[in-house]
């Protein structure tokens, strides 16, 4: 039985934010965009060398970048409700978390055989490791409402995205260490490739923290085949309760545009800068001023988390989107 309120699961809990967090900044954001654009821009065609073949037909690399990604948001989208509906009834959150962090643990270490003259089976690594983060936190988010007391949910998420980003900004600097000890993206040594197994080592070993401490969830029903057919009806009558809900219908139809938006900006910024900001010789710089960012990032969690404890949620998420806007919008018209 979870008890809510205990610190050990709460601290354990928030441990998986210190894991898993590494997995966004190195491999969308920071080091593998940057990687990405390099060895693809080497072999690429066309007039900025970004053109490159996949399936034979010819695509810029930065699109292929956010193809992939989206068809793995496309598959999250489809299992989760599936999947959450089984956790639940099995009493399995725990092990549908363990697997899907593997299996996005696993898929980053594979980047070490990332090869952009086989893009076909390279972008499978990309494609598995963003499923693998993304269908993980379904279950680790799911587990909030069981450990803690809803007065207390804005203070925990806050430690977690704290810890999330402290743990992944000693990582970089890592990572930019043996980046500038070792060599380039664009020489052929080992140093970005190492950082991708040393994310899939930190993700999986601070993992094993969250899994020693948080007890699975009630529920001890074997998992049959007639157990997925009710799944897909609990599906149905969840649609069609949202159907006639009009609030959950609003709700949903914002957060789907919210994410839709801050996602891509997220997963298109670095490439974005790699091409249009920074030059190739100056990844470095690029990183350093994610790290920037990072540390930025710290500072507002817990600066959101007041602020929403003061106005409440609703008004505190205006004013980070109003922010968000106007950083879009300057981006939009930047020029060097």
């Amino acid at each position: 039985m979870i008890v809510k309120g205990d610190k050990k699961i709460i601290r354990a809990w928030t441990f998986y934010d210190w894991a898993n967090s590494v997995y966004p900044l190195v491999i969308t954001t920071a080091i593998f965009p940057i990687f990405y654009v390099v060895k693809t821009g080497n072999i690429g065609t066309g007039p900025n060398h970004d053109l490159v073949k996949f399936f034979g037909f010819e695509i810029k690399n930065t699109v292929l970048l956010s193809l992939v990604f989206a068809a793995s948001f496309l598959l999250v989208s489809i299992l989760s409700p599936l999947l959450s509906g089984i956790a639940d009834y099995a009493g399995s959150k725990k092990r549908f978390l363990q697997f899907f962090c593997y299996l996005g643990a696993l898929s980053c270490a594979s980047l070490y055989f990332f090869n952009p003259e086989n893009l076909e089976v390279s972008m499978l690594s990309l494609f598995f490791a963003s499923l693998g983060f993304w269908n993980s936190l379904v279950f680790y988010n799911a587990y909030l409402p069981e450990i803690a007391e809803p007065k207390d949910h804005d203070k925990i998420s806050a430690r977690g995205f704290s810890m999330g980003y402290i743990g992944s900004t000693i990582l970089l600097v890592l990572c930019l260490f043996l980046l500038n000890a070792f060599g380039t993206f664009d020489e052929p040594v080992i140093a970005a490739e190492t950082c991708f197994l040393i994310t899939a080592l930190w993700w999986i070993g601070f993992s094993q923290i969250t899994y020693a401490k948080l007890p699975n969830p009630h529920g001890k029903n074997k998992i049959t085949g007639k157990l997925l057919g009710n799944g897909f009806r609990e599906l149905r009558n969840v649609g069609r309760f949202i159907i006639k809900t009009k609030r959950l219908k609003r709700y949903l139809l914002t957060f789907f545009l919210l994410s839709m938006g801050v996602q891509t900006v997220m997963l298109m910024a670095t490439p974005f800068a790699q091409k249009e900001i920074f030059s190739p010789e100056d990844s470095s710089g690029l990183i350093i001023a994610v790290l920037i960012i990072q540390i930025i990032a710290v500072i507002g969690a817990f600066v959101f988390s007041r602020t929403s404890a003061k106005i409440g949620n609703i008004k505190t998420l205006g004013v980070a989107l109003f922010i968000w806007v106007l950083c879009c919008a300057y981006a939009y018209f930047f020029r060097l």
